[in-house]
């Protein structure tokens, strides 16, 4: 495994309006340790909340929803930019649409910008960019973004640090019973076609966008690692020590 891909979800950069800056701390120290092994690329949320901080819109209406998201991101970027170069490392924004990945020549030119950087040991941080995009034209949520950077960027595993830790044989919150399945080959329809469960105000996704990503990257032959963005240590241990404790891989059955 050489190339990684790492997706943080709103509600983990976010706490009580407010960004929270030790988890940002903490998720920019472990992706600086991934960086001296794998090759790093970073798709993060949180854009909008960022610029609710700031201003308090009410997201509902489109030209405030862009509003935030032009706030937000350039206060996001300069929050993860001041951490990594406390690291010595620096940041390289990249906004993103789903158009983009329909065009294979938009494709070539992100994918070329995010080579480059990688070669100079620079992260991308890839987002959509809702302060342009319409609604035909956008994923509507980071985990169908960050699986396309998956794929189409040449890495070999997406990495989801999210407020839901695993995949569940049953709902957890309603089971007491429920078990985590630790390594999912392939993943029924009916789980795709669930309604969409955001746990956060600020998020657009739940466990149904993140089973839709990783069937993307099933489908195609890559794998994604889903585990808590929270406490880090189910993903440490699986990108630094090998060991595969806590979280579900989703995974192709020729790639066990």
């Amino acid at each position: 495994m050489k190339r990684v891909v790492i997706k943080v979800g709103t509600h983990v950069l976010t706490e009580q309006n407010r960004l929270a800056r030790d988890r940002i701390m903490n998720l920019i120290s472990f992706i600086v340790e991934l960086m001296k092994r794998y090759e790093v690329i970073l798709v993060s949320s949180g854009a909008v909340a960022a610029g609710y901080t700031k201003i308090k819109l009410n997201k509902q209406m489109v030209e405030n929803k862009q509003t935030l998201c032009a706030v937000g991101q350039p206060y996001l970027m300069s929050v993860y930019q001041k951490k990594l170069e406390r690291l010595g490392f620096l940041a390289g924004q990249v906004l993103l649409t789903a158009d983009d990945f329909d065009s294979r020549k938009r494709t070539q030119n992100a994918k070329r910008a995010i080579e480059t950087m990688l070669k100079y040991k620079i992260l991308p941080i890839i987002n959509e960019n809702d302060t342009t995009a319409i609604e035909e034209l956008v994923f509507g949520d980071n985990d169908q973004l960050s699986a396309h950077a998956t794929y189409y960027f040449d890495a070999d595993l997406l990495v989801i640090l999210s407020d839901i830790d695993g995949y569940y044989d049953k709902d957890p919150k309603k089971n007491e019973d429920a078990k985590i399945l630790k390594v999912v080959n392939e993943i029924d329809n009916k789980d795709l076609e669930d309604e969409c469960s955001p746990n956060h105000a600020f998020a657009t996704g739940g466990i149904v966008t993140k089973l839709k990503a990783a069937d993307f990257l099933l489908k195609r032959g890559r794998s994604m690692f889903l585990s808590s963005g929270f406490d880090l240590k189910d993903a440490r241990s699986f990108l630094l020590e090998g060991k595969h404790f806590g979280g579900t891989l989703f995974t192709p059955k020729e790639n066990l």
